[in-house]
């Protein structure tokens, strides 16, 4: 009798084939979940590039930094879902490069009876805030002598064409493996985008610089005048906050759970950061006679952007040598940039441009085939083909990014004006440009 009522209360076993459907259902919803996670931690990151401009800019200009980054994001997520998705991850249009045809992102998230498809929604959710990250780099290359107006226009080009043209050189094939871009058919590799989304960003704030010219009083005839941030523990608490966003933007990359490789990466890229910060200390303890915590905090940010693209690739120790060179090279860029009297107000050209070509440049040296795809660099035996492949990616993200966005800065110049007036920069563009100011007149 016991027995016939535990048949009837417990539930009948499952077959094999509906045990192993429920299986692949709940990994997938794990790993949407993973990526959705990811997305929300790159988002984020805008708050951390906020914080780090702000704090490295005058007061007078804080809303204006601060209006500049919501504008990256919101303008560039509807620029990216016009047209920028679908140029990056759609059905090709020029298949021998990989760019895809222009249309709304609705057209790709969706099955043939137009059903949503929710994995489509989470992955491009997580390529949005990627986006939104490669346009809001160059704010701060280009900050306190910018017209709002004008950057509310580059900012939708740069989401909605410049980042995914090239985006879908190297990534078309994420979305659909049918749509390999031309750099991914030679094998380039850029994990999370040190160069697809980091360098983009840093030669866009390179050309703006120069188009714009550097800020009032910072270049004397024979010397360079430092104008210096008005809040350094807001930037102290940007980089922490980018910091902790990059474990979504590397890790995240991944793009699932099922091998744990999640987790390896995210070390490397802390490994890296850490790097990249004490390099930047105790050289510029050597050179300055003290440790600068504007560049401690750009070293960090450097070892951050250099790790993006080989953190899947490589172990602790290429990790850390990754992010050693990173924290020099930030240092470097700065002075050769004051040297040319290209002005750089955050170092944004240095941390992202430079660091992210580097890191790009390393996966070919330092990859270790016991780690992520199996590829090997020139330090376990593998090929110079490699290297020249990732220098190739680095070039042709150099002179599309740098060249176009000349263009549209030079464009933006003649028509409507990119730079503030002497009088508005002088005041500052807080007042003049949006009515309001971060702070007080008493603390002002």
């Amino acid at each position: 009798m016991l027995s016939r009522i535990l048949a009837w209360l417990l539930p009948l076993p499952l077959a094999a084939e509906e045990t192993q459907d429920s299986l692949a259902r709940l990994r997938g919803e794990t790993d949407l979940l993973w990526v959705v996670i990811a997305a929300v931690l790159v988002f984020f990151m805008q708050a951390g590039f906020a914080y780090v401009e702000a704090g490295f800019t005058r007061a007078k200009n804080a809303v204006n930094i601060l209006m500049k980054n919501i504008t990256d994001f919101t303008v560039g997520s509807l620029a990216f879902y016009l047209i920028g998705f679908a140029l990056m991850f759609g059905e090709q249009l020029l298949p021998q490069f990989g760019i895809g045809k222009p249309m709304l992102a609705s057209a790709l998230l969706g099955d043939a009876a137009g059903k949503p498809d929710a994995a489509r929604h989470g992955f491009f959710l997580f390529q949005m805030v990627f986006a939104g990250t490669a346009a809001t780099i160059a704010s701060g290359a280009m900050a306190e002598r910018t017209r709002f107006h004008a950057y509310v226009i580059y900012s939708a080009l740069a989401s909605g064409l410049v980042y995914p043209i090239f985006g879908s050189l190297a990534w078309a094939n994420l979305l659909n493996s049918e749509n390999a871009g031309f750099l991914s058919r030679l094998g380039f590799v850029d994990f999370a985008g040190s160069t697809v989304v980091h360098s983009v960003g840093g030669w866009i704030g390179l050309a703006g610089a120069i188009v714009l010219g550097p800020r009032i009083g910072k270049y004397a005839r024979d010397s360079v005048q430092p104008i210096l941030g008005h809040n350094l523990s807001m930037s102290v608490l940007g980089m922490f906050i980018l910091w902790f966003g990059w474990f979504g933007f590397n890790p995240g990359s991944t793009g699932n759970v099922k091998d744990g490789s999640f987790a390896i990466v995210a070390v490397m890229t802390n490994m890296a950061a850490v790097a990249g910060g004490v390099s930047a200390t105790f050289l510029s303890w050597l050179l300055y006679r003290r440790p600068d915590i504007s560049i401690v905090v750009n070293g960090i940010l450097g070892g951050l952007v250099a790790i993006t693209a080989p953190c899947y690739n490589v172990d602790a120790g290429g990790a850390i040598a990754i992010g050693l060179v990173a924290g020099v090279l930030v240092i470097a860029g700065v002075v050769m940039l004051d040297r040319l009297r290209i002005d750089d107000p955050v170092g944004a050209v240095s941390v992202h441009g430079l660091c992210g070509a580097w890191g790009t440049l390393a996966v070919a040296l330092f990859a270790n085939p016991n780690y992520g795809d199996g590829r090997a660099g020139l330090f376990y035996g593998g090929s110079l083909q490699f290297l020249s492949v990732q220098a190739l990616g680095v070039g042709m993200a150099f002179l599309w990014s740098f060249l176009v966005a000349l263009l549209i800065f030079y464009l933006l110049k003649i028509t409507i004006g990119l730079r503030a007036s002497e009088n508005e920069e002088v005041e500052g563009l807080d007042i003049i440009e949006h009515g309001s100011q971060a702070y007080s007149d008493e603390i002002l």
